[in-house]
C-alpha cells in the first residue's frame, strides 16, 4: 500500500518534471520569474502603481511585433524591441504627467491602449493567427533553452538592481516626503524601478504573454499581502506564491489537458482568493473572528 501511494505521487507531482525536457524548462522558467517578478509586485502594490505593470505589460507588445516584423521569431530582436518600447512609454507617461494637468495613471491608460492595439496590428500584418496566440498569451511550454536562460539572467539582474536601490526604494514607499528631503536620489530611483518593472514584464512576456505576464508580478505580491506588514517578509510569501502557482499550474496543465500560462494564473488566482477570506491581516474570516480582550 505504502509503495503504491508512493507511486501515485511520484506520478503526479514529479513525474512530469523528471521525464519531460519541455515541462522541466517551464518550471525552471517559472520559478526564475517568480523570483525576479514578485519582489517588483510588492513595491508596485506598495506604491499603488498595482494598474501600471498591466499597462507597461501592454507597452512592451509594440516593440516585440517590430522585432518579431524585422527578425520573425528572434529571441534577441524581441526582447531588445520590447524593452525599449517598455521603457520609451514609461518615460513618456511620466514627461506627459510632470507637464500637463493629466495624471500619470491617465497617461499611462492611453498609452496602454494605443500599445496594445498597435502590438496586435503589427503582428497580423505579417504573422498568422498561432503568431498572434503566441504574443497575447504566451508558450510557457515551448520555451527553448535559450529563452530559458534570458529569463533567468534577466531575474539575477532585476535582483542585483533591486538590491543597490532597496533602501531608499523602501523609505520611498514608507515616507516620500521625507526621502525628498534627505536626499535627491528619488527621481533616479523611480526611473531605475520602472527600468525594473519593463524588464521583468519583457522576461515574463517570452513565456506567458502580453495579457498574463503580469499576472506573476502583481498576484503573488497583492496575495502576501493578506498575512503580513514587514515588507521582507513580504516578499517572502510572494515569491513563495509565485512559485507554488508555477508548479500547481504547470501540473494543472499537464494532467489535465489545459493551457499552462492560464493555469498557472489561476492557480495564483486561487491562492489571492484563499488568502482574502483566510488571511491572518485584513482577511474575511479574520475580521469576523472577535479579537481578544485589550488586543491591538
Amino acid at each position: 500500500m505504502r509503495t503504491r501511494h508512493s507511486t501515485l505521487a511520484y506520478e503526479l507531482f514529479i513525474a512530469p518534471f523528471a521525464d519531460f525536457d519541455f515541462m522541466r524548462r517551464a518550471l525552471v522558467a517559472t520559478l526564475a520569474l517568480a523570483l525576479g517578478a514578485a519582489p517588483i509586485g510588492v513595491f508596485l502594490m506598495l506604491r499603488r502603481m498595482s494598474l501600471m505593470g498591466d499597462a507597461m505589460a501592454h507597452a512592451v507588445l509594440p516593440g516585440a511585433a517590430v522585432g518579431f516584423l524585422v527578425a520573425g521569431l528572434n529571441l534577441f530582436a524581441m526582447t531588445l524591441g520590447g524593452l525599449v518600447a517598455g521603457l520609451v512609454v514609461a518615460l513618456l507617461a511620466g514627461a506627459i504627467a510632470r507637464t500637463t494637468n493629466l495624471k500619470e495613471d491617465a497617461s499611462l491608460a492611453a498609452f496602454f491602449l494605443v500599445s496594445l492595439a498597435l502590438g496586435v496590428a503589427l503582428v497580423s500584418a505579417r504573422g498568422s493567427n498561432i503568431d498572434l496566440l503566441h504574443f497575447l498569451f504566451g508558450n510557457v511550454l515551448g520555451l527553448t533553452r535559450a529563452t530559458v536562460l534570458l529569463i533567468a539572467a534577466i531575474s539575477t539582474c532585476s535582483l542585483g538592481l533591486l538590491a543597490l536601490i532597496w533602501r531608499p526604494l523602501v523609505l520611498e514607499c514608507v515616507d516620500p516626503g521625507f526621502l525628498r528631503s534627505v536626499s535627491r536620489t528619488g527621481a533616479p530611483v523611480h526611473i531605475a524601478f520602472l527600468a525594473l518593472v519593463v524588464l521583468n514584464l519583457v522576461a515574463a512576456f517570452q513565456a506567458l504573454g502580453t495579457l498574463l505576464s503580469v499576472g506573476l508580478m502583481m498576484l503573488p505580491a497583492i496575495t502576501a499581502r493578506f498575512w503580513t506588514r514587514d515588507i521582507t517578509v513580504m516578499i517572502l510569501f510572494a515569491v513563495g506564491g509565485g512559485v507554488l502557482s508555477g508548479y500547481l499550474g504547470l501540473l494543472l496543465s499537464f494532467h489535465n489537458g489545459l493551457a499552462a500560462g492560464p493555469s498557472i494564473i489561476l492557480v495564483a488566482g486561487a491562492l489571492y482568493l484563499g488568502s482574502v477570506l483566510s488571511g491572518s491581516v485584513g482577511g474575511v474570516l479574520r475580521r469576523l473572528v472577535p479579537k481578544p480582550h485589550l488586543e491591538a
